[in-house]
């Protein structure tokens, strides 16, 4: 009999052997496998959606946290995982569980009719479902690989859209073009709806500024429209709305403040009461997100080294190409 562990990883073997011979980044398959399932992405609480190059996941932390330490109850959707699959969803604030996430895999695998679809797909899809059957006041969702033909992209009124530093990443399948890599990102702007920039290169952040303008949407830009640094030993958030003098976050990096100020401007200006300033201050105090230069304070490590040395850990996530997409 298959343990509590191995029964997930036994359905997830089970669907890389779906994954297609050649990926098109595309959103057919998804959108088919969705509209099977009586399209559960269209009953989902109000949306951040994330992408970016680096500091995606550093964000989606901090505004879970904020939102969180407001006492809302928050969805979250990141990739890949560090350890296990499970991490990638959070429901209302707890990560799902071993049966249910086997249950929610099982019913998209008997959907899914042995199609071709990739991993990234078919777990997405499951995750909309997890997501659309539980009450909530947000979702964080995470953008995958790119973000135009991201199968997180089917979302199509989000709260606020979100683009982190974009860089050269995934070049097999976006390119060697930063301007080119820029664009895909940007697909996840929509009409109508805010978009926050973080510190881009100048030539993703021209990108991203002409999509945003075609499309109309209103634009809180790193460095132009709000800004945060520190001072003396504290965070300090700036904005139209005012100056907010804070703690250091608890994730440790001049990266981090900037991470944490664009979440800060993300929650602040989707509309929705969203970042009030003791949330903010108790989100940066509490948040979490294991393995990304984390101090070790305890374990077989700690206790192997040197008297007086700090251990910290800067693993990467465990991830295979296919099991991301």
């Amino acid at each position: 009999m298959l343990s509590e562990t191995t029964r997930s990883d036994a359905v997830l073997k089970r669907l890389l052997a779906l994954h297609p011979k050649k990926i098109d980044l595309a959103l057919d398959r998804i959108l088919r496998l969705l509209s099977a399932l009586d399209n559960p992405q269209l009953r989902l609480p109000p949306v951040i959606h994330v992408a970016g190059t680096n500091g995606k996941g550093s964000a989606c932390a901090f505004s879970r946290a904020m939102l969180e330490a407001q006492g809302l109850r928050v969805h979250i959707h990141t990739s890949p995982h560090l350890v296990r699959f499970h991490e990638r969803i959070r429901i209302a604030g707890k990560l799902i569980s071993e049966e249910a996430l086997v249950s929610l895999l099982e019913e998209v695998e008997q959907v899914n009719a042995g199609r071709e679809i990739t991993f990234f797909e078919i777990t997405t899809a499951a995750m909309f479902l997890a997501f659309s059957r539980y009450p909530a006041d947000a979702l964080v969702l995470e953008v995958g690989l790119g973000g135009l033909y991201d199968a997180t992209n089917v979302v199509a009124h989000p709260a606020m859209t979100v683009i982190q530093p974009v860089g050269l990443d995934h070049r097999e399948f976006l390119g060697d073009d930063l301007a080119g890599i820029a664009a895909e990102k940007a697909g996840i702007i929509k009409k109508g709806v805010p978009l926050v920039v973080g510190p881009q290169d100048e030539i993703a952040r021209d990108v991203i500024l002409r999509q945003a303008d075609r499309l109309g949407v209103p634009v809180f830009e790193f460095g132009q429209d709000f800004a945060a640094r520190q001072e003396h030993g504290r965070m300090v958030y700036e904005d139209e709305v005012g100056l907010l003098d804070l703690p250091l976050p608890k994730l440790v990096g001049r990266h981090q403040i900037e991470n944490a100020g664009v979440a800060i401007a993300a929650l602040r200006h989707a509309g929705r009461g969203w970042g009030t300033d003791a949330a903010v201050e108790k989100g940066l105090a509490t948040v979490e997100w294991p393995g990304r230069l984390q101090r070790l304070h305890k374990g077989p490590l700690v206790e192997a080294a040197p008297d007086g040395a700090e251990v910290w850990d800067i693993c990467a996530p465990l991830t295979d190409w296919r099991g991301m997409w």
